[in-house]
């Protein structure tokens, strides 16, 4: 195939090389191939300022990531049937993997469809795009997704943040099958249901499976509090595992109404919910005397943009220190975290300063990292973004 030429800067090309997929606006050389000759959603061959040629990228002249690499071969771009090759090939894995059809089926650059997200709920499939050019795809997604699990409806979710970044409008619709106004989520042996309308992504977290299930060796006879709980992921699963008594904290009455609804799914004893803000809850909870045998604390993204670096690692700071108040002796701090740019170095440092400042001896039992579903693709750090700490927490040991 013939397409038009995006020309990088002297220099530009070495992330690529090195096996990341991005392009950015700044790194093209627009006296050569001017951004404003493209259209969102074009195709492109990429090349360096030697000519050498690079592969082929979905183009949006107005975003800031404005080349996606969709193939290092220059003459190949994304095709309907190229896209459904890729999905299928990520379908195998995910089907090895897990025994039960409930995953994130496509993770956008990680399994080569940049701005796509599939993620698989039984017969139901929940996809989100968020570029122009797989914008431009929808109709052989939804093909695709057709022909390899034939499911009894596809919604297409698109309303995160990303498509506002390209100028996407945003949008829910029910692509296929029968109308669905609620998820059902199997994960390490409980069952939660999700209402569609304002859920939170896709409806669900999968990225922190491995890590709910290590929660679970923890919880048998324990009071668990369970902070950000959504629908109660976290805390279901340790009442699952036979925890005494689960708190869940949410600022959304909505989300805690479904943790209730899901608890009785299960056929768990009441679980008791706090509605209010994360870090207020948490020091009522401190100043009432509260005590826990395990802290879950699992929040959204704290550090959205790399600017907003120390904020975020001082809001880290702020509800470690607060976790760890609330624990027993010999009490266990489960700390996890989205962002993207918090290291799991430094959320182990914030951990070991959050303990010295309230004289806590703290032993890091595990790590957890996102599960097989979200694979990282080495040369993109930004496709590695979960992180959870298992920290044991003593009082006067030494």
């Amino acid at each position: 195939m013939n397409f038009p030429v995006l020309y990088l800067r002297k220099g530009a090309e070495r992330r690529l090389r090195a096996g990341h997929l991005w392009v950015y606006s700044n790194e093209v050389d627009i006296r050569r191939s001017p951004l404003t000759a493209f259209e969102p959603g074009d195709q492109a061959e990429v090349r360096a300022s030697n000519d050498k040629p690079l592969g082929t990228v979905f183009v949006n002249p107005h975003a800031l990531i404005c080349g996606r690499l969709i193939s290092r071969d220059p003459g190949q771009g994304m095709t309907p049937q190229r896209l459904t090759q890729r999905m299928e090939v990520a379908l195998a894995i995910r089907d090895r993997l897990f025994e039960r059809p409930f995953y994130r089926w496509v993770f956008g650059d990680s399994d080569g469809l940049s701005g796509l997200v599939v993620d698989r709920f039984g017969d139901t499939v929940v996809v989100q795009i968020s570029s122009a050019g797989m914008e431009r795809m929808k109709d052989a997604v939804v093909r695709a997704v057709q022909r390899l699990v034939q499911p009894t409806s596809i919604i297409l979710k698109n309303d995160g943040k990303m498509r506002r970044v390209e100028g996407l409008e945003t949008y829910v619709e029910q692509a296929y099958g029968a109308e669905t106004d609620r998820l059902l989520v199997e994960e390490n042996g409980a069952r939660f249901e999700v209402a569609l309308a304002g859920a939170q992504k896709t409806g669900w977290f999968y990225d922190h499976r491995m890590n709910r299930r290590r929660l679970q060796a923890y919880a048998p006879g324990k009071r668990v509090l369970d902070v950000f709980s959504y629908v109660g992921g976290w805390g279901l699963q340790a009442a699952m595992a036979g925890a005494a008594e689960v708190t869940c904290v949410d600022a959304s009455a909505v989300a805690l109404e479904a943790v209730h609804h899901n608890a009785r799914l299960n056929g768990l004893e009441p679980v008791r919910t706090l509605a209010g803000d994360a870090f207020e809850v948490l020091k009522g909870l401190a100043e009432d005397k509260q005590k826990f045998d395990v802290v879950v604390l699992d929040p959204p993204a704290l550090i959205p943009r790399r600017r907003d670096q120390k904020a975020g690692e001082q809001a880290y700071a702020r509800l470690n220190q607060l976790g760890l108040r609330l624990l027993e002796r010999d009490g266990v701090l489960v700390s996890a975290s989205c962002s993207m740019h918090l290291s799991q170095e430094r959320l182990v440092d914030i951990l070991r300063a959050s303990g010295r400042k309230i004289d806590r001896f703290v032993q890091l039992l595990e790590q957890g990292h996102q599960a097989p579903d979200h694979p990282v693709i080495p040369g993109i750090p930004e496709t590695d973004y979960i992180k959870a700490c298992f920290v044991r927490s003593l009082t006067g040991f030494l």
